[in-house]
Order: structure tokens, then sequence, then C-alpha cells
């Protein structure tokens, strides 16, 4: 899995354009306006990120991408701003909410496909703590993040759970699922 390295810098300042893109949103209901070119050549780069908000620790939003398709300054520019107004699970971030709201950026390897017969044998070839899945079963798919093994830290558990988030049942056999595993580069403010 190929990963892009990114130096404390660059993460500082995904960071800052991060809690940018969401004031300017919150402030003036546009998005941050940007030229990528004046950026590092890591950051021009084609990749794909997610965007996590907590407040207090609780998940307050998070969008992302599994596909590179735009820069990656670019990307995290657009996800921050729809994780905080966007995510379907959440009301809109308040002006009053964003101050309390941490911002985590994780930036993605590319994804493998995984080859497998049966369940058992996808979850072989899990990493927890390492690994984030995307799963997909005809229209439908769902991705988990590797920090989301902080509370799903059973294989089994993390397959079941990742399969209700797509909207397929637990029990649906492997021969009808694709699988996807990637890593993630991590950081937060």
């Amino acid at each position: 899995m190929s990963f892009i390295e990114i130096s404390e810098d660059d993460q500082q300042i995904l960071l800052t354009l991060a809690r940018e893109s969401i004031r300017v949103r919150l402030l003036f209901d546009r998005d941050l306006q940007i030229d990528e070119t004046a950026f590092s050549h890591t950051l021009q780069q084609p990749a794909c990120s997610f965007v996590t908000l907590k407040i207090k620790q609780i998940l307050r939003g998070c969008i992302g991408s599994t596909e590179p398709s735009r820069p990656l300054v670019m990307d995290v520019v657009h996800h921050a701003a729809s994780a905080a107004l966007d995510d379907p699970r959440f009301p809109p971030l308040s002006l009053q909410e964003e101050p309390l709201t941490s911002i985590e950026i994780a930036v993605l390897s590319h994804a493998t496909p995984m080859l497998f017969s049966s369940e058992d044998e996808l979850l072989s070839q899990l990493q927890p703590g390492i690994d984030g899945l995307t799963l997909e079963s005809g229209a439908l798919r769902a991705t988990f993040l590797p920090s989301v093994w902080t509370t799903l830290p059973d294989k089994r558990q993390f397959l079941d759970h990742l399969k209700r988030k797509a909207g397929l049942e637990p029990e649906l056999p492997a021969e009808k699922l694709k699988a996807w595993r990637y890593q993630a580069v991590c950081f937060r403010e």
C-alpha cells in the first residue's frame, strides 16, 4: 500500500485550512477558495482523505472519499466543510459549536482489493488497528477508517458493524461481498 509522505508542516497547513474551510462555510455560506498551486508538491498530488470532527471526543461529523479525485489540499478543504454541515447523521454544526470542535484528518493509501472465499478468510487478512476496510455488495457500500478499531477491536464485530453501516445484513455470505483494505496517516489538532 503506497502512502503520500506528509511533512509536519504540510499536516499543519491541512489542519489550518480545514478549520478555515469550516469557518468560511459557517460565516459566509460559501466554499473556501484556494489556489492549489500555492502549496507543496505533496499537497497538490491526487489523494483521498477523511475529515473527522469531534466535540468532547464524541463524533460530530465525518466525510471523506476512498477514491482520489482531486489534489489532497482541495480534498481536505472540501471534506472539512462537508463534515461540518453535510453529514446526514448530524444536524449542521453551529457557529457556537465550531470553537469546541476538534479536527482529525486521515489521508488514505491506495485501496487494495481483497481476495477471499469465506468470511473467515476475509477476517484472517485484516490487521486490527492498521487496516481500514471498504465493503460493497451491489449498490450498497461503506467504509470504516482504521481508527474505528479503537471502538470495535474484535474483527467479526468490526465486519458486522460495517455491513450494517452499508445497509447489509450481518449474515450476508462473503461470496456476495467485494472488499478493499487500505491504511491511513492520521493527524489532529
